[in-house]
């Protein structure tokens, strides 16, 4: 039988250790808006021949947009720059044609307006925020029958923040060292992963629930060990079925979803080790008030006989 409980502190060490990592990367680069956040133009353009990727940035700051992204996925390159009319990029893609001497072929093409963009990111939190708390509604709910279900509740949407604070600082990374931005693509990813990860952590939770039933030990630290234990199976497999799917979406699915994937990958990974090494142990801890063992580096605090 694996030891969950016993190693707990060396869980939650490598986990605080993760997190504050991720927010620090989040306060010092912050997340790379995309379109769908700030408003302009993107679009997805084929050349041929094809063009290197510092020729078509140089060219477009001919043309008067030195402030354009420019992404390269296999063949294609990703253009996004201020908001332009119809008209404008028209004439964008046939001065790109005569200053490259190449044809282009524009696959996507999107504008979206400042005010709308707004509009998009705060309807975006509040989907987030929603989620969670209605989560932790469903979860006190769901366990009212056991004591202090607010606890168990509160336990899982630590979880879940954990999650998504290492997807969030992931993508600020990406977005610093590779410009990867942010879109409505990714908080549907996020929403994706809230999900999985309060599923797999209910399922954890509702085995705690049975064996705690059952009365299989007094004692609820092995009551929970014991819990882990016979959903690690079920959690691994899972995870690694769906792991499968994600993988051949990465490996060969289109550009435009390549970094919904990526998100997908990385929650998939954190969500399935706080369900099973974060959400129960921590409930533990919360259930027996032993908070000093959250700190490793302190030694655990002995009980008087």
């Amino acid at each position: 039988m694996i030891d969950f409980i016993g190693k707990k502190r060396w869980f939650f060490l490598g986990s605080a250790i993760v997190v504050i990592i991720m927010i620090i990367s989040l306060a010092a680069f912050g997340l790379q808006p995309g379109i769908d956040f700030t408003g302009g133009t993107s679009m997805t353009l084929s050349f041929t021949p094809q063009v290197e990727q510092n020729q078509l940035r140089q060219e477009l700051t001919a043309l008067g947009y030195p402030e354009a992204i420019v992404q390269r996925s296999e063949n294609n390159f990703f253009i996004r720059i201020k908001e332009i009319s119809p008209g404008e990029k028209e004439a964008l893609i046939s001065g790109l044609e005569t200053g490259l001497d190449t044809e282009i072929l524009v696959l996507e093409y999107n504008t979206i307006s400042p005010v709308i963009a707004t509009k998009t990111a705060r309807n975006a939190g509040i989907a987030v925020a929603i989620a969670a708390v209605a989560m932790l509604f469903y979860i006190v709910w769901a366990f009212r029958r056991m004591p202090s279900p607010f606890k168990w509740g509160t336990c899982a949407i630590i979880a879940l923040i954990h999650d998504v604070l290492i997807i969030l600082g992931i993508f600020a990374i990406l977005g610093q060292v590779a410009n990867v931005e942010v879109n409505a693509m990714f908080i549907t990813a996020v929403l994706t992963i809230v999900g999985y990860s309060i599923n797999n952590t209910v399922v954890v939770f509702d085995r705690i629930r049975e064996n705690r039933t059952k009365g299989i030990n007094p004692d609820f630290a092995v009551t929970v060990n014991s819990s882990l234990t016979e959903t690690l199976a079920r959690s691994l497999n899972t995870s690694l079925t769906t792991l499968c799917v994600v993988l051949a979406l990465l490996l060969f699915g289109g550009a435009t979803i390549h970094y919904f994937v990526l998100a997908l990958l990385f929650g998939l990974l954190s969500g399935t080790y706080s369900s099973l090494c974060i959400a129960g142990p921590l409930l533990v801890v919360w259930e027996k008030k032993e908070w000093g063992q959250l700190f490793p580096w302190r030694p655990a605090t002995k009980k008087a006989a």
